[in-house]
């Protein structure tokens, strides 16, 4: 199935609903923020052993973010931790994003459900646990500068499986020295699949 998550739900709520409402065993096939909207790929009955395939699949994004302002969960849903008054040029972030070629080594943000020791990362941040995060190595294929409104901006992006968005927008606050942060994402295709393809969960639930 493919579902248009909404805003503000877990993907394992989402599948929580679907299981309730159609009385089938279902699981997703790879995780979307509560602050994300998009597709999420659901597989019900038999096909739920086939998620591991989905897990690896290339992604695509939009995404709205904020610069001036870094948060511990690398989105607007986050305590600030810092604030920054600089003005930034449409042109001094295009130099940035250039820099960020096909292959990077990214670190996940520390709210992610990326598993230490057994423990999903999101778990032990809660805690108040400080977690060194292990880099791992991901693909952008492409990024793309959309609309610039200091101090938010757009931007379209295809990465490949294991990306985080919000890592991205974080690295770019870094190398701009003001910090930046998610404030909307969208998540637009997984392989082939794309969200135009995708049912509303309020009408696969009506």
């Amino acid at each position: 199935m493919l579902v248009d998550k909404p805003k503000g739900l877990t993907s394992s709520r989402v599948v929580e609903l679907i299981r309730k409402k159609l009385e089938v065993k279902a699981g997703h096939t790879g995780t979307l923020d509560p602050i994300a909207t998009g597709l999420l790929i659901v597989l019900t009955g038999r096909r739920t052993k086939e998620a591991a395939s989905f897990l690896t699949l290339d992604k695509s994004y939009m995404v709205k973010a904020r610069l001036g302002v870094e948060t511990d969960t690398f989105d607007c849903d986050g305590k600030v931790l810092q604030q920054s008054n600089a003005t930034i040029t449409r042109e001094e972030l295009e130099e940035v994003l250039k820099g960020f070629g096909a292959a990077i080594w990214q670190v996940p943000p520390p709210f992610s459900a990326k598993k230490l020791a057994g423990h999903k990362a999101y778990e032990l941040a809660r805690k108040g646990i400080s977690v060194e995060m292990p880099p791992k190595k991901v693909s952008i294929y492409s990024l793309k500068l959309g609309e610039f409104q200091f101090p938010y901006f757009t931007f379209d992006c295809a990465v490949s499986s294991g990306f985080y968005v919000r890592s991205l927008v974080h690295d770019i606050g870094k190398k701009l020295a003001v910090g930046a942060t998610v404030v909307e994402v969208r998540r637009t295709g997984v392989g082939n699949y794309r969200v135009e393809q995708a049912r509303k969960l309020e009408d696969i639930l009506s």
